[in-house]
């Protein structure tokens, strides 16, 4: 039970570094004039933050091994 807690403390801190991190790329690399600030949080909340959330469990599930 530990183990699962473990892995999903780190996709939630994995989740929510990699969403922050996704927004201010994608602010500083867009070439979006319209509405680059919708384009970031959408990018940011719904394709790096879950990918960071699946790195970072998979990282923690074998860290331990």
């Amino acid at each position: 039970m530990m183990r699962v807690l473990q892995i999903l403390m780190f996709a939630g801190i994995g989740y929510v570094i990699c969403a922050v991190a996704g927004y201010f790329l994608v602010m500083a690399v867009s070439t979006n004039r319209h509405d680059k600030s919708v384009e970031a949080v959408m990018t940011a909340v719904f394709v790096v933050g879950p990918l960071g959330a699946i790195a970072a469990g998979i990282l923690s599930a074998f860290r331990g091994s």
